[in-house]
Order: structure tokens, then C-alpha cells, then sequence
């Protein structure tokens, strides 16, 4: 297939592929991972070594280091998954049987299991108005004498505000993990995103920024955080390890992260303007390059009406996927969860609004060609018009 369709397919609006239009992007390939010649080079010179084979190969030394030289901490410990990396975090934060961390109401289920795995008890705290993180000023009142620590995630190309989450957290006495899985590359007052928190994570699963398959990393300029998690994962040799091959093949892609970074950058902001002129949906602003630069492994749009009209998103899913878009929804979020496993402070509108209104564009499509981010931006609002009905869509 070949990186592009044809333009002549892109110069009228032709009716939807569930309306029995051509499907603009049926077939095509968003590919993912990527087919970069430097990986292949790096695992070969990997398998001429031998390396591939040990326990600690230089290679995954050298990850380590780039890893602390391009996040800006004095330390990283590699491991099997992200989901692992927030474990092993809060293991290294020093939480114990018994204690509570703050949450998100909408969030990665990992998250909320991680923090059952550690013992502890999940605190579920609201979004901020009109976001997909944390709000910083229902800490407070989300503390009790048992709350240790707060997890906040940047999610679906929004970053959370870290000096002011920091700012509360502090004055609440509260340590901050800050779960970075979706933001490689990604700048908060131009400080990198996963370097803010008393620990960072990331994930290096299949469909991330960075891929390797599976694996993960906990950030952090804490030596006594690493510590923990050296004495955890100790058992003889690491019990969470990554492998030689996915650390051969994640350092030709940190070399790429800001290029790609900056390209997924300009083609999510020319969705954004595209869609401000679609019916029925929402996308978030993007912040000033002097605020943040956020990352995009998803494209993330509300629809304001879902809790209302719940069959508008199945809509949009359904014309997407006959269309060859790449749409999904977003995650179902703690607010049903009940008392048994979790803490739920006040009634969560924002997480549910959440829940039941967010779709989410891959962030393969954000690397097509430019012709084809304007076409998509074109299909994408035609898509808005028909799912809530407008005539003539």
C-alpha cells in the first residue's frame, strides 16, 4: 500500500463510506511500529556481539544513560512493562500496606491495580473541568491522615499542570509519581515531561511513542527511590527485567523522538483548527510552545452531548471504521467502582463525562503525509455532521 492515496480522491466531499461513499482510507496502512533501518542495524550489531544473549549488556547501560540525559534525572530503572514501571515506583516512593494514593477517576486501569498491588488504598479524585487529568485543587480535600502519595497522568495529548500539582501536593505533604507513558518527547515550562514527580514512568509497549514490544522505565533523581525498587526486583537477578533486543531497539528511536515529536506536534494542531469547525464535538486548546509541548500517542476530542444522546459515539465509531480511520474511545474510567476496592471523593462528574465522551485518534495517522492529515481533518468533520444528524452531511 503505498504511504499515500491518491489526491484525486481527496478533492470533493464525497459521501461516507457508511452512506455507501468510497471508504477515503480503507486499506491503507498506519504503520506502527516503525520500519527504521537504524533498528535493524542496532539489533545487528547486538547478534554480532553476543550481547543479545547476557544479563546486562552494555547496550541496555547505554539506554539507562540516554534515557537520564534526554528526561534530565540522575537515574532510570528499566523494566517489563509500564504497568510494572508504576509499581515498582510507588515500591520505590516507600508505599505501604495500608496507605492511600490519590488517583484520577479516569485513568489507565493498570494504574488503579498498581496501587492495589503495593497494598494500598486508591483515593479517586475528579478531573479538572473540561480535561483528562487530575484537578489539582480537589487534593486537599481528597487527603486523610493515611494519604502518601498522588499519581498524575498526562493523557490523550493534554499535560497535566505540573508546577501547580506539585505546588498542592507538597503543601499536602504528599509524594508525586508522574506517569508519562503517553508523553516521550513531551515539555512542561520547558522541563520534560516524566522528570517533574518524586518518580516518572514510561512505557515502551507495542502501540507507544517509544516501542519495544513490552517494557517500561521508572524515572527519578532520588537514589533512595532506585534503591527500593534494586532491592525489590532483586531476586537473585532482576525479576522485571528488559531484554538486550528491546534495549537495542529503543535507542535508534530515542534519536528520532523530537523529529517525530515535532511532526505528530504540527499535524495534530492542523486536526485541531480543522475540527473547530465540526458540529457536536470538542478539541482541547493546545498550550503556547512557551507553556508546554505536549505529545500526542493519542488525538483526544470530546463530545459534549454522549451523556445525553449515548448512541453519538458508536456513530463516530462506526463511520470511522468503515472510513479506514483509526478512532477508538477512551477508557472507562473508577467512578462505578465501589467502596470495597477504592475511595471515592464527591460525585466524579468530570471522570464520567470522560469516560462516556472521549474519542481518541491513533497517533499513527499523525505521521501520514500532509495531504493526508488534510483529507482525514476533511472526513473527520464530515463524520461530526452525520453523527448527530445535520442535514446534508
Amino acid at each position: 500500500m503505498p504511504d499515500s492515496v491518491s489526491k484525486p480522491d481527496f478533492q470533493a466531499d464525497s459521501p461516507l463510506a457508511v452512506e455507501g461513499g468510497p471508504g477515503w482510507f480503507t486499506g491503507r496502512k498506519w504503520p506502527w511500529p516503525p520500519a527504521d533501518e537504524e533498528i535493524g542495524r542496532s539489533l545487528q550489531r547486538l547478534w554480532h556481539s553476543g550481547d543479545w544473549g547476557r544479563y546486562t549488556p552494555p547496550v541496555l547501560e547505554q539506554l539507562r544513560g540516554e534515557l537520564c540525559r534526554r528526561f534530565g534525572v540522575e537515574g532510570a530503572w528499566l523494566c517489563s512493562s509500564g504497568t510494572v514501571a508504576v509499581e515498582l515506583a510507588l515500591r520505590g516512593l516507600g508505599i505501604k500496606p495500608g496507605q492511600e494514593v490519590l488517583l484520577a477517576g479516569y485513568d489507565f486501569p493498570g494504574n488503579f491495580r498498581a496501587i492495589e498491588a503495593v497494598g494500598a488504598r486508591p483515593v479517586l479524585v475528579d478531573l479538572a473541568p473540561g480535561a483528562w487529568h487530575l484537578d489539582p485543587e480537589a487534593i486537599p480535600a481528597a487527603c486523610s491522615p493515611q494519604t502518601r502519595a498522588v499519581i498524575v497522568s498526562h493523557l490523550h495529548g493534554m499535560l497535566a499542570p505540573m508546577p501547580r500539582i506539585l505546588e498542592v501536593a507538597r503543601a499536602c505533604g504528599l509524594l508525586v509519581l508522574e506517569d508519562a507513558c503517553q508523553c516521550p518527547g513531551a515539555t512542561i515550562a520547558g522541563r520534560a515531561a516524566g522528570s517533574w514527580g518524586d518518580a516518572g514512568v514510561l512505557s515502551f509497549g507495542g502501540s507507544k511513542l517509544l516501542t519495544a514490544g513490552r517494557g517500561g522505565a521508572v524515572l527519578s533523581s532520588q537514589a533512595e527511590v532506585l534503591q527500593r525498587i534494586k532491592v525489590f526486583a532483586g531476586r537473585g537477578n532482576d525479576a522485571f527485567p528488559l531484554s538486550a533486543l528491546q534495549g537495542a531497539v529503543l535507542l535508534p528511536q530515542l534519536e528520532k523522538m523530537h523529529q517525530r515529536h515535532r511532526k505528530r506536534l504540527a499535524a495534530a494542531a492542523h486536526l485541531v483548527e480543522k475540527l473547530r469547525q465540526a458540529p457536536g464535538v470538542q478539541v482541547p486548546p493546545l498550550p503556547g510552545p512557551d507553556a508546554a509541548s505536549p505529545a500526542f500517542y493519542k488525538l483526544g476530542l470530546w463530545l459534549p452531548e454522549a451523556q445525553a444522546r449515548p448512541e453519538l459515539r458508536p456513530r463516530w465509531l462506526q463511520a470511522a471504521a468503515a472510513e479506514g480511520i483509526p478512532l477508538g474511545e477512551g477508557f472507562r474510567g473508577f467512578a462505578t467502582r465501589g467502596a470495597r476496592r477504592c475511595r471515592r471523593v464527591g460525585p466524579l462528574e468530570q471522570a464520567r463525562r470522560a469516560a462516556a465522551a472521549t474519542l481518541l485518534l491513533d497517533h499513527a495517522a499523525l505521521l501520514a503525509p500532509p495531504e493526508v492529515v488534510e483529507a482525514l481533518g476533511r472526513r473527520l468533520v464530515q463524520i461530526a455532521r452525520w453523527a448527530i444528524g445535520e442535514p446534508g452531511a
